[in-house]
This record gives structure tokens, sequence and C-alpha cells, in this order.
């Protein structure tokens, strides 16, 4: 799964410099201030009263204008090249122009303030400014994991090898299917004037104001329950390199104040390199797994403890298919597990909305998905083939060895902790710029007010990421848990659902229907049942297959929901520490 500190990433640097656009937050191209500067600012994007034939008109513009400029043609509109990005430069474009008759844009911006003497082009050229990454840097970004493979041993312990190699097989291509509907819906509502900045502008665009409300609580929910898993890990980690000394809930509560206080930085600009840092640390844990479990045995108490069905005096064994003794739910948890893996598509359209040439996405989506597929199984049957149904979640924290074990969780811890501050950061905007601020009308962050309720919704947010995190300290349970209600509806559920809507409308367009720019009004020959299953029918089975991708989605969330809540249950059953103890799950 795809995490926040990919996203900064992106070429070594932020993404989200001031120029770029936080998740949630609204971007700024121009707007005139009293002084006669001019600051970046977009169209209103959640404006209920722009029609879906508007953002198809304006969309299908950007991308013909953004080919023909790709094609290396003279692209001059009212200035040179190097006076307009020396104008970009020091903030002054614009300053110099005056309105073109005709030429200019409409005077609705957010907020309502007036776009002055700024023309269409110049418009244009100042949102693509902003826009840098390449399908090489997406590749970059979609790769980046935190939690993801350390997770597959434990996957194909509950699966054994067919059932696991088979559904990694079938879930990575059903997430790269869910990627590309994401990438070709982009690409029809995205433009310069309206442009798409997270995933819940899709679902507004396609399904109006309650779906972007949906989407971001649910995003908002999955960040939550991703810093609380964080926090159950880094917990874990501190109990075993303390050698069970001090108490696993003292230990998480600690990982949660030092949240709560590290948190309240609001920017992430700065924190660009240690995105990069946590990258290479999780790439040497995971070799530096690999060659331990090797040549080391395996914690036989600890894998009893957290595994179903497994007692530590039996001998190590894999199967090739199901382990005999394990419940039905076992296996949809260990497929949960796929699901968390390939759970990148959440940030697909961010990812989308800082390329240049958001055309290429594809590439990067590709190579990408086939990067993840091939190296989790590897290193998935790997360590698997080892320690067999010894495997623990996460796998580093399997190291038998005492001495490099407290080496892989002491760099966990690091990695862990940039993670954790990213989530958390990303989590608590999304919250405050699209539910707080939109619904209960919060001040905006930029002023006063809003950052003395940032210091205040920080420490809320962390307290309960770690109620989350002591109410179920279970790694793989609830992982999977938070896989199924969240991570599979953004891959999988979402895409496909949002795509048929998306088609059907734009398919039951007529000859002579559309978007008028002059009036800014719409033209219908007709609504209603008629209009849709027109719509419908133009592409049918690829509309009747998204229906059953989307059908087959919300059956497998909920019986993974429901098989999760049974693994918690059988957990406890079974001596699981229970909720807020001072026993580390991983037992000593």
């Amino acid at each position: 799964m795809s995490g926040a500190p990919g996203i900064l990433a992106l070429e070594g640097g932020d993404p989200r410099r001031p120029s770029h656009v936080m998740v949630g937050e609204n971007p700024p191209p121009f707007v005139g201030t009293e002084n006669g500067s001019h600051a970046l600012r977009y169209e209103n994007l959640h404006d209920p009263s722009v029609t879906f034939e508007e953002y198809l008109y304006w969309a299908k513009i950007s991308r013909a204008d953004a080919r023909y400029e790709h094609q290396d043609h003279s692209f001059k509109i009212w200035q040179s090249k190097s006076k307009r990005q020396a104008s970009l430069a020091n903030g002054t474009l614009g300053n110099e122009l005056t309105p073109v008759e005709g030429k200019t844009s409409g005077e609705k911006m957010v907020g309502g303030a007036p776009r002055y003497n700024i023309t269409d082009e110049e418009y244009v050229q100042a949102s693509r400014a902003v826009r840098t990454a390449t399908w090489g840097a997406v590749f970059y970004l979609i790769t980046t994991d935190i939690l993801g493979p350390f997770s597959t041993p434990w996957a194909f312990a509950a699966m054994g090898y067919g059932p696991g190699v088979i559904l990694y097989t079938v879930f990575g291509a059903l997430a790269g299917y869910g990627g590309f509907l994401l990438w070709k819906m982009y690409l029809g509502m995205d433009s310069d004037r309206y442009p798409l900045k997270t995933y819940s502008d899709i679902a507004f665009r396609v399904f109006g104001s309650g779906a972007r409300y949906a989407v971001n609580i649910l995003q908002s929910v999955q960040l939550l329950f991703n810093v609380g898993i964080i926090i159950i890990v880094n917990g874990q980690s501190l109990a075993q390199v303390s050698s069970n000394g001090a108490c696993f809930i003292v230990l998480c509560f600690v990982w949660a104040i030092a949240g709560m206080l590290f948190g309240q930085i609001r920017t992430l600009q700065r924190l660009g390199w240690l995105a990069n840092l946590a990258i290479w640390i999780n790439l040497f844990i995971i070799f530096m797994t690999m060659g331990i479990v090797a040549h080391s045995g395996v914690l036989r108490d600890a894998a009893a403890l957290q595994n179903q069905g497994v007692t530590a005096d039996q001998p190590i064994t894999t199967t090739a298919g199901a382990r005999p003794g394990t419940d039905f739910s076992l296996q949809v948890v260990g497929l949960m597990q796929a699901v968390y893996s390939y759970g990148g598509a959440m940030l697909f359209v961010e990812f989308m909305a800082e390329m240049k040439h958001p055309w290429d996405f594809w590439k990067g989506m590709l190579f990408a998905q086939a990067f993840i597929y091939f190296f989790y199984m590897f290193f998935g049957l790997f360590v698997y083939s080892y320690q067999g149904q010894f495997t623990i979640n996460p796998a580093y924290q399997g190291i038998a060895t005492f001495v490099w074990q407290t080496v892989a969780n002491s760099l966990g811890l690091v990695s862990s902790l940039i993670a954790a501050l990213l989530y958390g950061n990303v989590g608590i905007k999304v919250i405050y710029n699209n539910v707080l601020t939109d619904i209960f009308h919060f001040p905006n962050l930029g002023t006063k007010p809003g950052k003395l309720l940032w210091i205040a919704v920080v420490p809320v947010y962390w307290g309960l990421a770690f109620v989350v995190a002591a109410a179920i300290p279970q790694v793989s349970n609830l992982s999977g848990l938070i896989a199924a209600a969240c991570i599979l509806q953004f891959s999988y559920t979402f895409p496909p659902m949002f795509m048929l809507g998306y088609q059907i409308k734009k398919d039951a367009m007529l000859e002579g229907e559309g978007f008028d720019p002059v009036s800014r009004q719409i033209t219908r020959h007709d609504a209603g049942m008629r209009r849709w299953t027109r719509g419908f029918m133009r592409r049918w089975p690829m509309n009747t297959f998204n229906i059953i991708i989307f059908l087959g989605s919300i059956v497998t969330a909920i019986l993974g929901i429901y098989s999760a809540a049974l693994g918690i249950k059988s957990a406890y059953a079974q001596g699981a520490p229970p909720s807020f103890s001072c026993q580390n799950p991983l037992g000593g």
C-alpha cells in the first residue's frame, strides 16, 4: 500500500510546497489582491451548480491544449516563455496585463474574489506550472510502502501457497484495473479551470456532494486506523527491544504522546528528506529479514499466541492450501492483507494532479503494480518457506535472533514515526478541510483561529488512534478490518461504481446536447430512465462488467469485515491480550 511518505518523496522533495496542494485543501490560479499582486487560485471546485457537461467540456479543451503543447508547437500567448517563467518566480505574473474583451475568465472564484486582468491563457499557463511530476516519479510514489510488504508472509501462512499466489494475482490485476478506471475518469473531468485534486472530487462530479462527504469520511477513518496500527506495531517493537520490561499499553501511550507533540507541525514541506530516508530504511529491513530468517529459527511462543491453530511444539510446515485446523475466516483475513498491499488507490488522484502529463499515469501505475506484485510475492513466499505457520505480522518482528530483531525494531521505529506523523497530518487535514470546515464551518487552517484549533485537534486525533490500538491490539485482524471496510472500497469498489455513473452520464448525451461556454447553460433533450438506459446500453458489456466487479467487491468487503470481527473474537477466546492490557500481544 502506497503510504504518505511516498507523497513527500516525489523526485527527492516535497510536492506539497506552497504552490502545491495538501490532501483535502483547495488549491490556489489567479485572484487579485489589494496591492495589485496575484495569488494562485482555482474556480470553486465543489460548486453544485457546475454540471457534468461543463466538467467534460473544459477537460476536453485542457487535454487538447496540453497535448498540443507537449508536441513542441509554438505555444505562445501574451508573453514569451522566459518572461512568463520570470513572472511566475517573482509573483508578478499578470500585473502588466490589460483585460482582453471577451477573453477574461468568469468572476466566480473561491471566496468571491475577482480575477482582475488575468486572461484565460495566462490562467491556464499558471495552473499547469505547478504540475511537474513525471510517470517515473509516480512509479516511485506508488511503490513506496509502510506496512504492505511486512504482512505478506503472514498472508501466505494463512492462505497457503496456492490460494495465496492465485488471490494475490487476481487482486493485483483488479487493483490495476481500478487504477485504470480512475485514470480514465481523471482525464475526462480534470481541467485547468476545474482541476481534480482528491479522490472525493471524482465522487462529487459523478454523484454529488453526498458521495464526496462519504468518501472523505471513509478516507479519514482509514488514515485514523492506519495510525492506530502503527501505534500497535511500535508498541510491540518497544516491548521486544526492552525484553518485555515495560507495560505494553504504556509503551503505546508514550508513542501516542510523541505523536501529539510532533503532530503539531502543520506543514510537511521540510519532511521530504525524512520520507526518502523511511523508504530506504524499509528496504533495508526487508532484505535483512530475508537474510536472517534463512539462517535462524522462529519465535514459537509468539507465533502460537498470534496465529490461530498454532502450538509451540509443532514442526515448521508449509502447505499448498489452507493449513489444517484453520477457519475460513482466517483465510479471508489473510486475503485482506493482499488488499492492504494494493491499497494505494486512495492517493492516485493526488498523484495525477501533480503530473505534468497525466495521460502518462498509466505507465507509472502499470510498472508499479507489476513491481509490487512480484516483489511482495517473492518476499512473502521466501519468508513463509522458512518460517511456515510461525510467521509473524509484521515479518521483521518474527526474527529469532535478538540482536538482529532489535536492529530491525529500532529501524522500524524510525520509519514508523515518520509514517505515523504523515498519516496523522494528512488524516487531520482531510477531516478538518472536508468535514469540519465544509459542514461545521470551522475557520481556515491558515487563519489564527484555525491554527489554534489545529493545536487542539491533533491531541484528539492521536488520542482516538491510541484508543483504537489499545482496544484491538491485534495487528493482523485490525489491518484486515480496515482493509475490508476502507481500503478495499478505494481500490476495488469505488472505481467501477464511479466509472459506471461517469460512463452512463457521458454516453447518454445526444447530438446537439452539451455545455455552452457563452451562456453557461446545458442542453439536454430528455431525462429520466430513458436517458440512463440509453447511456448504459451504449457500452453495456463494459458497464455490466463494472457492475459485477462492484457487487463482488461489496460481497468481499462484507465477508472481510465479518471475518476480521470473528478473528478478533476468536483471538480473545484463545488467550490474546485483552483491551488496554500490559501484556505484549507477542507474549513474553
